[in-house]
């Protein structure tokens, strides 16, 4: 089978998306199948709309012997990728990850609305840049041959505003790895003396930062010992991190299924999560949960995680789990997916 990845981002850039690409093509490819990818973020040297353009020809020469036009993405690359597929009457498969519009109306009005909460709260205070946005995000998931979400959580979000068809709506849980023993530094001598948080993100205002700083300094105040650890890097400087880090937190305002967190579960590191993802259910025995809106809440939570007992009995919870997906049953459940949709459409 030939397959087309049209994706937003992909490596170097740093992002879920670009990792997903890139491991999905990397699967297929030794599954025997043969993969091109075709990324947006080689377009964005254009100006807004000609890049459009220009990603939408790309993608429509490349797509004209693919058998599958694979996209994980929403927006950038979802748009120009299901027109092509539309025009060439081929099988598009949209894999969202996060919500490019309520990022982008958060980011710019500075107001801290859950992500559950968004499309029923505040449609009304979308500007008419992000009227289009979610016009055009619409139309594209609806004309996908598919939609694959990575949770349940996201999908009953996205089903009422964007009109979306269920039987076209699949589940495919993101990758799990194996814990691993892989050394990219040496590990802090003694955490117990100096507790490193790694929250290491964009600074983008979903995020929360401003809050998670505020019960970090809150935490200290009560005498816990706790850092918290905001740079990136590389992905290798990022993994490298969380294996040197005490624990994990993200209390992001909306977080589908973090890669963060799977990857400090596989390096059998505690966390701290936003109870506003669709991980709660898998991960509800395991973490440390946390309400993103309450800045005492986090800051309890950090404080209990820094007692000795408590992160021990956290620590040998997260080495107890031992769910595994891989990306090569990733890449297997999307093209049972097609096989799915192409029986539906006989």
């Amino acid at each position: 089978m030939k397959i087309l990845i049209a994706t937003g981002i992909y490596p170097p850039d740093i992002g879920g998306p670009a990792q997903y690409a890139k491991e999905t093509a990397k699967a297929w490819t030794r599954a025997g199948h043969s993969v091109s990818v075709c990324s947006f973020s080689a377009f964005r040297a254009f100006p807004s709309g000609i890049r459009h353009l220009a990603y939408f020809s790309a993608v429509f020469f490349r797509a004209l012997r693919a058998d599958l036009i694979f996209i994980p993405d929403t927006f950038s690359a979802a748009v120009p990728a299901v027109a092509v597929g539309k025009i060439l009457r081929k099988k598009t498969i949209i894999r969202t990850g996060g919500d490019f519009l309520w990022e982008q109306f958060v980011e710019r009005t500075g107001d801290l609305v859950l992500l559950r909460n968004f499309y029923t709260t505040h449609m009304k205070k979308l500007n008419a840049k992000e009227r289009l946005i979610f016009r055009l995000v619409g139309w594209a998931l609806r004309n996908a041959s598919a939609v694959v979400f990575s949770t349940k959580w996201q999908r009953d979000i996205f089903e009422k505003p964007y009109h979306l068809d269920l039987q076209k709506c699949f589940i495919v849980e993101n990758y799990y790895g194996m814990h691993t023993q892989h050394v990219y530094s040496d590990v802090l001598e003694n955490i117990r003396i100096k507790k490193v948080f790694v929250g290491g993100t964009r600074p983008l205002k979903w995020k929360n930062l401003a809050r998670v700083k505020e019960a970090f300094a809150q935490a200290q105040k009560q005498g816990a010992p706790v850092v918290l650890q905001l740079e990136t890097g590389s992905r290798g400087k990022f993994l490298l991190d969380i294996e040197a880090s005490y624990a994990v937190i993200i209390a992001s305002l909306g977080d589908i299924s973090p890669n963060t967190i799977l990857e400090a579960i596989a390096f059998g590191k505690p966390f701290i999560l936003t109870r506003e993802t669709g991980l709660y259910e898998k991960l509800k025995d395991i973490g440390v949960w946390v309400n993103p809106e309450s800045v005492d809440d986090i800051a309890a939570q950090i404080e209990w995680l820094a007692d000795d007992t408590n992160y021990q009995a956290q620590a040998a919870k997260v080495r107890a789990f031992s769910f595994t997906h891989s990306w090569d049953e990733i890449a297997s459940e999307i093209l049972t997916i097609l096989q799915q949709i192409n029986t539906l459409n006989r």
